[in-house]
């Protein structure tokens, strides 16, 4: 048997690495293809109709693509795991790749979703289908799937420690004793592959192990700072959105998927229009800002997180297939470099990109609720004692502070139906917010 496990393993990893790699490169080619170049560069040449028309036909053909299967908008991994075990659910080789196609449509035409999802679910799919092949028992089909979703996590942020804290953090927790061997097997295996394609997230600024006390000052007041706008995302989601789809669309329940997804292609390409950062995945916006050392206007921030927040939330309801993982870190890194430069100007100078690096860690650590994740991806991706430990310290203090007024819960699809279904007290109180990968 544990030979078996090791095998597993190995072959989960080396799958998991060389798929999610294809994955990622087709994102860049449809991308390059759909823009007609860098989009960065090539949207303010592209004729207005054309960047509307994209990303509407495209959601269409994507929520056509999940009305043939609805598990290729399933990307929670603990909800894959618990159905499969509980044989309500079987993960087609068809599901994978229908998936892949359906989530790089997503990604590449502007929707602001990640891909960390699809990834995740991507390597729980190809681990499903390993647990089948090797003939393993029913008990361990948790504990594999978590093991691919670890793979697809490692691969696409080409962190292997990232990975592994993932799975743990979702559903590996209750196995760690005696399966974290195999976790960490297909983790690295996989980041081995990719680390040959891909480009991980690297902060350039680095000082080590070097504390610079300013620092833990700062994020004393960065803490109120972001939880502001946590507070606004949420309630953009909660209030405006959710209401939206349960009271202004309740009598059109039928067409809903066509109603969003002519709203999620109307307003992404209003920001494709606007300004190009506010859309797609937001990894260039993460990796630009926490290394970038040009200081960047106040105002010119402000408005991309509200493009990006907003861009973000109609994403996930007009059904685009990806994750929100760095959707997410996206605007808190936009968060965290505007604090710094606010910061700078009534205080004492602290560089906008270390709370660039902070804010991403935690705005995505506090609404998936992996904190964990956040203190490992903030240590894995800089290295830099003084971005871990104000990360460890605000999404500590954050997270509660949210708490105080939203419930915040590990979410994984917008549910619009069971949510009708809720008493409208019960509403009220529960965030439609904390969406995992």
């Amino acid at each position: 048997m544990i030979l078996k496990l090791i095998s597993a393993a190995i072959l989960t990893g080396l799958i998991s690495g060389f798929f999610i790699t294809f994955y990622e490169l087709l994102i860049t080619f449809l991308t390059y293809f759909f823009f007609m170049g860098d989009p960065y560069k090539t949207i303010p040449t592209l004729p207005t109709w054309y960047l509307y028309a994209l990303p509407t036909v495209a959601i269409f053909v994507v929520n056509y693509i999940i009305s043939k299967d609805k598990h290729i908008r399933e990307y929670g991994v603990s909800e894959i795991a618990d159905s499969i075990a509980q044989n309500e659910m079987i993960l087609k080789v068809k599901t994978l790749f229908l998936k892949i196609i359906a989530s790089a449509l997503s990604l590449s035409t502007g929707f602001a979703v990640g891909t960390e999802g699809p990834s995740a679910g991507i390597g729980a799919m190809i681990a499903y289908q390993i647990h089948r092949l090797f003939r393993l028992p029913q008990m361990l089909v948790k504990m594999i799937i978590s093991v691919g979703a670890s793979a697809g996590i490692a691969a696409i942020f080409v962190s292997p420690i990232t990975g592994m804290a993932f799975a743990i953090e979702n559903i590996a927790y209750q196995f760690i004793k005696q399966y974290v061997t195999y976790l960490i097997l297909a983790s690295v295996i996989a980041f081995a592959v990719s680390i040959n394609y891909l480009e991980p997230i690297v902060f350039q600024h680095s000082t080590g192990r070097r504390l610079d006390l300013d620092y833990v000052i700062a994020t004393l007041l960065f803490v109120p700072f972001i939880t502001a706008f946590v507070y606004f995302y949420l309630y953009l989601k909660q209030r405006l959105l959710h209401m939206i789809d349960l009271e202004i669309f309740k009598k059109f329940s039928k067409y809903r998927n066509y109603i969003f997804a002519l709203i999620g292609g109307g307003i992404v390409g209003t920001i494709l229009l606007i300004e190009p950062h506010a859309a797609f995945s937001g990894k260039a916006v993460v990796n630009n800002l926490i290394n970038v050392e040009q200081h960047i206007p106040l105002y010119f921030i402000l408005g991309i997180i509200i493009l990006r927040i907003i861009g973000t939330t109609v994403s996930i309801y007009a059904n685009a297939v990806g994750g929100i993982f760095l959707p997410l870190m996206s605007i808190g890194a936009l968060i965290g470099y505007g604090f710094a430069e606010a910061f700078s100007m009534v205080y004492f100078n602290v560089e906008p990109f270390y709370f660039a690096a902070i804010g991403a860690a935690v705005f995505m650590g506090v609404l998936m609720k992996l904190p964990l994740t956040a203190v490992i991806l903030a240590m894995e991706t800089t290295f830099d004692y003084n971005v871990v430990i104000a990360t460890g310290i605000s999404v500590v203090l954050v997270e509660y502070l949210s708490n105080l007024y939203f419930d915040i819960r590990r979410r994984n699809v917008t549910k619009t139906q069971k949510s009708k279904e809720k008493p409208k007290s019960e509403e009220k109180t529960k965030a439609e917010e904390g969406e995992g990968a």
